[in-house]
């Protein structure tokens, strides 16, 4: 009989563990969300070098948080359109944080953002750690913030950046952020 007791008590006690496993996991799910924060994150800026965060170089400002690669074909053709808002929108305080979660050098990368001519912000994460954090299921996904780095949409595939309906929105946010003063960058 004791034994029995014994399994029982082992059955219970896995029970027990795995619920709480599943509550602890169930909590990370999809927090990464409109309406929310968007985490925070280090990066290699290709330009400088420098390892920049999310909070530190964007807070303030628009933001167009876009993961990518360069082997993306879809990736490839939302660029040029990214490009064109990005050119528009920039001078009212528009910033694009493109972060490539190529493997290995950044050399490939750089090549990528020189031929199609892109001046915003080109970043690194050769860890891919970023997909994990902003819990992407692929790329292109993208993510545009407001001034307060909370996230407005979450798109997951290629996106018409440059087209009319997002156009109205990243200027509806610089316009409601337009009355508060910009952080640094």
């Amino acid at each position: 009989m004791s034994r029995q007791w014994l399994i029982v008590a082992i059955l219970g006690v896995g029970l027990v563990a795995g619920a709480s496993a599943l509550v602890r996991i169930g909590k990370g799910i999809d927090q990464v969300k409109p309406g929310t924060q968007a985490p925070d994150f280090t990066v290699i800026e290709l330009a400088t070098g420098d390892t920049i965060s999310l909070s530190e170089r964007y807070t303030g400002q628009v933001t167009l948080l876009n993961i990518w690669a360069t082997w993306c074909v879809p990736c490839r053709t939302e660029m040029p359109d990214m490009q064109a808002v990005y050119q528009d929108l920039a001078s009212r305080g528009f910033r694009i944080a493109a972060v490539s979660i190529d493997e290995g050098s950044s050399d490939p990368v750089i090549e990528f953002a020189n031929e199609l001519g892109l001046d915003f912000d080109i970043l690194h994460d050769p860890s891919t750690r970023i997909q994990q954090v902003f819990q992407t299921t692929g790329v292109p996904e993208s993510f545009l913030l407001d001034k307060n780095g909370v996230i407005k949409r979450r798109i997951i595939g290629r996106e018409d950046w440059n087209s009319r309906v997002n156009r109205d929105r990243i200027e509806r946010l610089l316009e409601e952020d337009a009355a508060q003063p910009r952080a640094p960058s």
